[in-house]
């Protein structure tokens, strides 16, 4: 088994590949000392053959490979897509299309939350994964023969995944489903990382306004410069730091030397004096235009009826044979708690027609559930 590491070749490959109708799509990277994944290894694999390209072969330029995913003709089909899409999107600017997740397909086909590859092989495709090489280092070179075969198969038994998962799609007649939950993963904004959006991964500590200013810049900074130096954030600034100086609020090197969480003598750091920036910055924040935090709102606990609703989503999704996160998420069910006319996806579409009506028959009493031979059923 040998690797692609000329343009030529890859060029020939993905001319072969283009002329069937699917293709399966499988990398392999690594991110432990970066900002950006560092993309080593592409499977690829089509009815008839499979290929693997060395993205990190001197001679390679991927401009065959990044043309192929946006081949319309041929469907780009990955399981728990949303990884190797944001490295497509890093090296191309682009986002594989048409696009196929299995992973969200087997939700929508009754495999449950977030199944793994592991079981789907098993499942659909008879075959048992040898996951030892999983977690290897595969920036070093030359692969080693079990890297190679474990490589291939996340991309060959994929294919009869693939074919099982779109004949059952297509018997349910639920391929639309599967096209709406592929929203998120088709849009460009899930994979472009804004600075000036990272308070949100830690919203939830938060619980003033002034802390929240703090967070908004702070977490701005360290998001900004772990880009520029492509270093992990935590490599930057750790999360207990950062809510430490969140939360204290410190405006002198002497108080922020204080800390007990912030480095020594990152006080005095250029980071440090940054960090000091960020504080003035997020102090001259008027309280008005910062966004609203969770906790603010006040309203009472709907616990009873989130309570019903949550066990007539797991009822619906048992009857339909989908996983329940398909259908509504735990926001929805509390949104649909208070308001008949929230604006959530439970009330929208198919999962209003599925889900959504019955929830707010349950909620108005027009609807009951009773436990019927060990299963809840709607009456």
């Amino acid at each position: 088994m040998s690797l692609i590491t000329t343009t030529q070749d890859l060029a020939d490959a993905c001319a072969r590949l283009a002329q069937h109708p699917f293709v399966t799509v499988d990398t392999e990277f690594l991110r432990e000392t970066t900002y950006y994944p560092k993309l080593c290894l592409i499977q690829l694999a089509s009815p008839d053959e499979a290929v693997l390209v060395d993205p990190l072969a001197p001679e390679l330029d991927l401009a065959p490979f990044l043309a192929l995913m946006t081949d319309e003709k041929v469907v780009k089909v990955f399981h728990a897509a949303r990884q190797d899409l944001e490295i497509v999107w890093i090296i191309g600017k682009l986002i594989p299309t048409p696009l196929f997740d299995t992973q969200v397909a087997a939700m929508v086909c009754g495999y449950g939350d977030s199944v793994g590859y592991e079981q789907l092989a098993n499942d659909l495709a008879k075959a048992r994964i040898d996951k030892s090489s999983r977690f290897t280092d595969w920036s070093r070179r030359p692969l080693t023969e079990a890297q190679l075969v474990y490589a291939e198969s996340d991309v060959t038994h994929l294919r009869a995944i693939y074919l099982a998962l779109a004949e059952d799609l297509a018997a349910s007649g639920r391929e639309s489903w599967v096209a709406e939950e592929m929203a998120v993963l088709n849009s460009p904004g899930t994979y472009e990382v804004k600075p000036e959006n990272a308070w949100q991964r830690l919203k939830g500590r938060i619980r003033k306004p002034k802390e929240l200013a703090l967070l908004m810049e702070v977490a701005a900074w360290r998001e900004r410069e772990a880009q520029s130096r492509d270093v992990p954030r935590q490599r930057v600034l750790k999360d207990d730091a950062m809510m430490d100086i969140v939360q204290r609020g410190p405006r002198s090197v002497e108080a922020l030397a204080e800390l007990r969480s912030v480095p020594n003598g990152f006080e005095r750091s250029r980071a440090g004096g940054e960090v000091l920036a960020a504080i003035e910055r997020g102090n001259a924040l008027d309280p008005k235009t910062l966004p609203r935090l969770e906790r603010e709102r006040g309203r009472p606990s709907n616990g009873a009826v989130l309570d019903l609703l949550k066990v007539l989503l797991k009822a619906t999704a048992d009857a339909e044979r989908v996983a329940p996160k398909i259908i509504a998420s735990s926001d929805d069910l509390e949104a649909i708690s208070f308001d008949d006319e929230a604006d959530v996806p439970a009330l929208q579409g198919w999962r209003r027609e599925v889900f959504g009506e019955k929830a707010l028959a349950l909620k108005n009493g027009g609807l009951s559930l009773k436990i019927v031979r060990g299963r809840v059923t709607v009456a």
